[in-house]
């Protein structure tokens, strides 16, 4: 069983009104809401591909309700912890005539220090019955930037391989406990905060670019691979060589264009595709073949089109990296 961690959960509420305008009131033509975050993108890839997933995190109030129940009608398990506060919401408003869409983002919700410890006891029951842990995402109010770091150290310690996906800070303490594969932010500068100079060191291995320069520093602090996101290709650097990803046949894009790679906002997803093959001992090539497919059907939500993935898949091309 493939556990989730999504500390950062949301619910995703979608509007169609038409003639979007300042100052002015429309009526809503449709509503969805549909249970989100990043880990939860994740389960719903895993899911959908025939693997055993399970959606752990932080949930509370009636959001967080919303969001335990659109997964249960998924057929995702869910072992949420309860917090007193709200689960954040995201609103995105979209106008079908004008073809824009706006997305407001709540503040995470306050977790306390017992909340917390509530969570830390079930996140180590879960661990016995876990083959890999996923840690997605953000960090709500009252977390420590060290939590994931805490998160997989025990996983390390209960034998369970770790996947990481953050940013900043959380990203730097985590890839010191050795995680078995880490997916830095798009954009990320894990030498940020740094002193003087780690940015120079940082290139001393021969990489080049901000995003490869970042990946090394990863695997200096202790990560085992760094697969990072840049623009539309995806690149992977171990210590056992490198491989750039990228989809050779542009995707169809719905406003008409073309896009090549994963789409914007379908991190979750490509941490989805990734982690499947880690798990089985794929070869890099194979899985970034899958995984940048994965992404690119998918929505920012972790749904894959699978026709869509079927006809991507044959299409991307890897290569070593120099």
């Amino acid at each position: 069983m493939i556990v989730t961690v999504t500390l950062n959960a949301a619910l995703d509420v979608a509007y169609e009104a038409e003639g979007l305008s300042w100052h002015t009131t429309r009526d809503v033509t449709r509503v969805r809401h549909r249970a989100g975050g990043r880990g939860v993108a994740v389960a719903r890839v895993l899911h959908t591909f025939g693997h055993e997933v399970l959606a752990a995190g932080l949930t509370g109030g009636a959001a967080g309700e919303l969001i335990r129940e659109d997964l249960g009608r998924s057929g995702i398990p869910v072992a949420f912890t309860d917090i007193g506060r709200e689960s954040r919401r995201v609103l995105e408003v979209t106008d079908p005539v004008q073809q824009r869409t706006m997305r407001l983002r709540e503040p995470g919700p306050y977790v306390t220090t017992e909340e917390l410890g509530r969570f830390a006891g079930d996140y180590r029951r879960l661990l016995a019955d876990a083959t890999a842990v996923v840690l997605c995402g953000t960090l709500p109010a009252g977390l420590p930037p060290e939590i994931y770091g805490s998160l997989a150290t025990w996983a390390a310690e209960a034998g369970v391989p770790v996947i990481l996906n953050a940013g900043g800070s959380p990203l730097r303490h985590a890839a010191a406990r050795r995680p078995d594969l880490v997916v830095p932010d798009a954009g990320d500068d894990v030498m940020a905060g740094e002193p003087a100079g780690a940015g120079a060191a940082a290139r001393a291995d021969g990489t080049d670019g901000d995003a490869p320069a970042s990946a090394g520093a990863l695997l200096r602090l202790g990560a085992s691979a760094v697969a990072t996101p840049s623009g539309r290709q995806v690149r992977v650097i171990t210590k056992a060589g490198r491989w750039n990803a990228s989809l050779d046949r542009p995707k169809a894009d719905p406003a008409g264009g073309a896009s090549r790679g994963p789409a914007p906002g379908s991190l979750g997803a490509l941490v989805g595709g990734l982690v499947p093959g880690l798990l089985l001992g794929w070869s890099w090539p194979d899985l970034l073949q899958h995984a940048v497919a994965v992404a690119a059907a998918a929505d920012p939500s972790g749904d894959v089109n699978l026709a869509e993935y079927e006809r991507l898949v044959d299409a991307v091309a890897v290569r070593p990296a120099g």
